[in-house]
């Protein structure tokens, strides 16, 4: 799972930044229990928005293994 995790984020890091209304940043970290990709949004709205896009639903989601189980999707904001 880890060289499809680095593969997906590779190939659509910078187009998520380019093209994502509101996207900041996008991070990979690959620990031995899991691998997490921690997005950066302007806003909860914009982010909750990309996991409606065509980009997340038809390239990122799919480029990545089946999965083991249900992937966590979680959204926070910063106060």
């Amino acid at each position: 799972m880890r060289n499809a995790a680095e593969k997906v984020y590779t190939d659509y890091r910078q187009p998520f930044l380019d093209t994502i209304k509101g996207a900041l940043t996008k991070d990979l970290l690959l620990r031995e229990e899991d691998v997490q990709v921690l997005h950066g949004f302007d806003s909860a709205a914009h982010a909750k928005a990309y996991l409606s896009s065509a980009m997340f639903q038809n390239d990122v989601f799919v480029g990545y293994p089946p999965w083991s189980g249900e992937p966590e999707v979680k959204i926070y904001t910063v106060a």
